[in-house]
Parts: C-alpha cells; sequence; structure tokens
C-alpha cells in the first residue's frame, strides 16, 4: 500500500513510534547515559552516552520525545536547546578522542525558538555542531527516526550516511510551516506535504539519504523487534566498512556527500 506524504507526517509525528531511547536499548549493550554540556544545563531533549555494538564501543546520540504529556514537557516534546545541541558535540568530541564511532538518531520538529535558547546562541550551537561533525576523525551514522525538522535535526545528521526510517520525514519546515509561507493557509498542510518531497523514499530519489530502513513487508507493518533487528544488523556491516576507511578518504567522501547538494 502507497501511502500518502501526507499521511506518512502523521505516522512520523505518532507518539507510539520508537524513541532514541527504545532504539537504544534494543540495539546496543551496556549503554551509559551521560548528562550535561559543561556550560549551562542538563537538556533532556537530547540523551547519549556510550555503548556496545557487537562488543565494540560506540557513542550513540539521539533527540527524546515523551510518550505522555508529562515525559512531553520533560524532553520539550523533542525540541532541543542550545545545551543539548553543546552536549552531543562534548559527547561527540569524546568519541573522537578515544577512536568510538558516532551513531545519532534523529526525531524532532526543530530546535527550540524561545527567547532563553536564543538568549545562550541556539543558532551558535547548531553552527558548532555542523562544524565540528564536518571534519570529526570518526564515523558517522545519522538516522531518521520520525520528524526530521530543519537545522535542529541537521545538527546531528551531518554523517558519512544517512539513513531514515520509512515512515520518517526530513524538511527544512513543516508542511504547516510551508503552507502558511506559501499560501498563507496553514490548513493546506496536507497539500504541502505533497509538494515538498520530505518522504524517505523521495529523498532516496534525490540522493539526501543514503538508505530506507524498511517498516514494512509487502505492504504489511513489520514488527518493532524487526525493524530494530534490521537496524543493528545494518549498523554493524557499515561501521565494519566505514572503519576500514582511512580518515583521508573518510573526511573526503563525507565533504563530498553533502558539496554534491
Amino acid at each position: 500500500m502507497t501511502r500518502t506524504a501526507h499521511e506518512i507526517v502523521q505516522i512520523a509525528r505518532s507518539k507510539d513510534r520508537l524513541t532514541a531511547l527504545d532504539y537504544f536499548e534494543g540495539i546496543f549493550d551496556n549503554f551509559q547515559e551521560f548528562h550535561g554540556d559543561r556550560f549551562f544545563a542538563d537538556d533532556e531533549a537530547v540523551v547519549g552516552g556510550v555503548a556496545l555494538l557487537d562488543g565494540k564501543p560506540v557513542t550513540v546520540i539521539g533527540i527524546q520525545k515523551g510518550r505522555n504529556l508529562p515525559e512531553n514537557l520533560r524532553r520539550n516534546f523533542g525540541s532541543p536547546h542550545p545545551e543539548g545541541y553543546r552536549k552531543a558535540l562534548r559527547l561527540m568530541k569524546q568519541a573522537e578522542k578515544f577512536k568510538r564511532p558516532v551513531i545519532t538518531f534523529i526525531n524532532t520538529a526543530g530546535a527550540f525558538c524561545g527567547i532563553g535558547a536564543e538568549e545562550r546562541g541556539e543558532g551558535e550551537a547548531i553552527a558548532q555542531n555542523l562544524l565540528a561533525m564536518s571534519d570529526l576523525s570518526v564515523p558517522i551514522i545519522s538516522i531518521i527516526i520520525g520528524e526530521g525538522g530543519s537545522g535542529g535535526a541537521l545538527a546531528l545528521a551531518l554523517g558519512d550516511e544517512v539513513w531514515m526510517l520509512e515512515h520518517s520525514i526530513y524538511a527544512i519546515l513543516s508542511p504547516e510551516g510551508f503552507a502558511s509561507i506559501l499560501w498563507k493557509d496553514g490548513s493546506r498542510a496536507n497539500e504541502a506535504a505533497g509538494l515538498m518531497k520530505i518522504t524517505a523514499r523521495e529523498l532516496k530519489e534525490l540522493d539526501v539519504v543514503d538508505r530506507v530502513i524498511l517498516e514494512t513487508f509487502r505492504g504489511e507493518p513489520l514488527t518493532q523487534e524487526a525493524i530494530i533487528k534490521r537496524l543493528q544488523s545494518d549498523l554493524i556491516h557499515k561501521l565494519k566498512e566505514l572503519t576500514r576507511k582511512e580518515l583521508t578518504e573518510l573526511l573526503e567522501d563525507r565533504y563530498q556527500r553533502f558539496r554534491k547538494y
């Protein structure tokens, strides 16, 4: 069954989707969470730490939404403040120091745009992440697991490989925002979603993403366990491939991946 872009948007935003912490628990062993950015606070919209994948240490970072209102509020609905991105940057630099690959799991409508976040340098924090990831000397795999909204998502998605779950989206802004700007009518979000080319299959055809992780088989939804098992296998295989590259080749390929846009 072929779903419309609007239907995929609704699925990507569903509170029943697997979260970053669900993937951490299902894919990795011995996850140890780290907290704080060492500057201001611990932003719970961003989670991360060290774990084992196939017996080898990796750094995992994710944007975490909640499953209910109290957790949504605690996680700021998955919209990170500057300290969330700075926590991610701290973990990536630590990964580089100890030669650990970095795997990011992204699910955000966008970075938080409140006054406090702007005062503490939201744009600068995102820019610093992009700068650091562009020449980080370890492999990076970024996975869109739900919403991938604008610079808030891109700040963790400058990877050697960028993957998307089949029913996830990746966009410069929301369909509602697109419709509001283009037609001055946010209610036309359904129509906007069909024009924006924000679904995994469309972005794979445009070479914006490298792989689509299937969530269905012959029209039937796969179990969450099957999705996690497939993703785990794909990560193990791809990291073996990336870690065999010389550093100069790794960085040049990463540069060319984004330069071709």
